[in-house]
């Protein structure tokens, strides 16, 4: 179903509207279900509901071949391992108790290609007629091995590319040779179905900082030439005191207004050209006032939105354990606003105890997506920073454990595809 397409729905004498049946079996909207409905200046915009599975990240291990200037591992302490075909099969049992089927990510906090049997478990969720994507290093991306994942059905190969350039790439993504992941990149675009739009999609993922930023420009050009058709831009997330350093976002944390403010004008820009001629007046304007709006999107307001909740997304670790989120999936210490926070892992249940449909539909489960999706949370991220932003056992506002109000993601900051 094309979910972007023009759909027509009718009000009915008792004001009710009535919706096509594709897009009520699309989204899961059951009779009695309750759904958001935000007012916008442009109209209604209807939030998915929080009773809704639609899509599941799935970390088959958590062990990976690099070690990257960027990553989690760098600060956690946890026993690495893979996924075991007990716990695998289990997940499949319980995706088949869901229709539609919600679409599978193979990723997580670790290299999905290193686990042995990724091949099969990618063919396993297909054969329920699944939606399926996979992020990888690339580095483990043999000729051989881009055959049998594009037999078994993935729909789109995520590749993280952190660098342009041999020497921007090995800075970030130590332990890698760009070259080798550009060869193994080009032999899965050869592999793929010729036709007007080949298949899989070949998505790129960069984590932008200061070391790279400058890269990007020519990553977009290296991903069109490697048939890439999605870019992922997302900032980097400091997992050391050191990577406070690289972050290109301070300035747009302090900027945040946490409600619209009365006291400052409201100013509206439309798209325009950003060029040599306009770039330098308009950079002035945003950073004169944060009440600015740019083609219908405000630039200065707070998002307020978990990614997550938003796509009716659960994540599940290679252990088979359930937490709604990555962030969540597993405990670390980040920084946010150079300070140390300490994020302790949030698990509803483990998937090899109790069904996924049981997990997905536990009470404190499915108030938490409500609370979330409410997100009425402290401003952690863009406050200045207090003792309770440096975890999330609680915040000023009186919620528990977990709490979101300092997460990055909910604020547009960090994306993961």
């Amino acid at each position: 179903m094309n979910v972007q397409s023009e759909l027509q729905a009718q009000l009915d004498t008792e004001g009710r509207l009535a919706l096509p049946s594709d897009l009520l079996a699309y989204f899961g909207l059951e009779p009695g279900v309750q759904v958001r409905v935000d007012k916008r200046s442009s109209g209604l915009h209807l939030r998915q509901p929080v009773t809704y599975l639609g899509k599941v990240y799935i970390e088959p291990t958590n062990a990976c071949n690099l070690e990257c200037r960027t990553c989690i591992r760098n600060v956690w302490d946890e026993p690495l391992g893979r996924m075991t075909g007990l716990t695998f099969a289990r997940i499949v049992e319980g995706l088949r108790a869901f229709s539609p089927p919600p679409a599978v990510f193979f990723g997580g906090f670790g290299e999905p290609l290193a686990h042995p049997n990724i091949v099969e478990m990618v063919a396993q969720v297909k054969a329920l007629g699944a939606s399926v994507e996979l992020i990888t290093n690339g580095t483990l991306l043999t000729e051989p091995l881009s055959r049998q994942l594009i037999k078994a059905g993935v729909d789109v190969l995520w590749v993280s590319l952190d660098g342009a350039t041999p020497e921007s790439y090995a800075d970030v993504r130590l332990g890698a040779a760009l070259p080798e992941v550009i060869d193994n990149i080009a032999h899965f675009q050869h592999a793929r179905t010729s036709a007007y739009l080949p298949r899989p999609e070949i998505g790129i993922a960069f984590v932008a900082m200061k070391r790279n930023i400058a890269d990007l420009p020519a990553i977009l050009r290296l991903g069109g030439r490697l048939g890439a058709s999605r870019f992922m831009v997302s900032n980097v997330l400091p997992y050391t005191a050191e990577m406070c350093d690289e972050v290109l976002y301070s300035r747009s944390l302090s900027d945040i207004l946490y409600l619209p403010s009365p006291w400052l004008p409201q100013i509206s820009l439309p798209k325009i050209d950003w060029d040599e001629t306009t770039r330098e007046p308009l950079y002035r304007v945003m950073r004169s006032n944060r009440n600015v709006t740019l083609a219908g999107a405000n630039l200065g307001h707070a998002n307020n939105r978990c990614p997550f909740i938003e796509s009716s997304v659960t994540a599940i670790g290679w252990d088979g354990s359930l937490s709604p989120c990555l962030p969540l999936l597993h405990s670390h210490t980040s920084y946010l606003n150079e300070l140390e926070r300490f994020s302790r892992r949030y698990v509803v249940g483990n998937v090899s105890e109790r069904r996924l449909h049981e997990l997905w539909n536990e009470p404190a489960y499915f108030a938490f997506r409500e609370r979330v999706q409410k997100f009425d949370f402290a401003p952690c991220t863009f406050c200045g920073g207090c003792g309770l932003s440096e975890i999330n056992e609680e915040d000023c506002l009186g919620n528990t454990f977990p709490t979101c109000g300092g997460c990055l993601w909910a604020q547009g900051v960090i994306q993961c595809p």
